[in-house]
């Protein structure tokens, strides 16, 4: 059983990876599947969450067979 793991933009550039699979059987926090997956980088701050399309709070936990996404803080500016 696994989680999908898919990280976007900068983050995938920075991570060198668009896609990965946890193996696990029990259900983790996003903190955990981060630490898990890159235990030598730290996730920025700010850093956009979603599970199965939804945006979620840092503190959701991820069931086994979700898809958690990774999305780098966002910046606008002036039109």
């Amino acid at each position: 059983m696994s989680i999908t793991v898919r990280y976007f933009a900068s983050l995938s550039e920075v991570l060198n990876k668009s896609e990965e699979k946890l193996e696990t059987t029990t259900a983790l926090d996003i903190k955990e599947v981060w630490n898990q997956l890159n235990p030598d980088k730290i996730m920025p701050n700010n850093t956009l969450v979603a599970i199965n399309m939804a945006y979620v709070e840092m503190g959701q936990t991820v069931q086994i067979d979700d898809e958690l996404a990774f999305f780098p803080p966002v910046t606008g500016g002036a039109l």
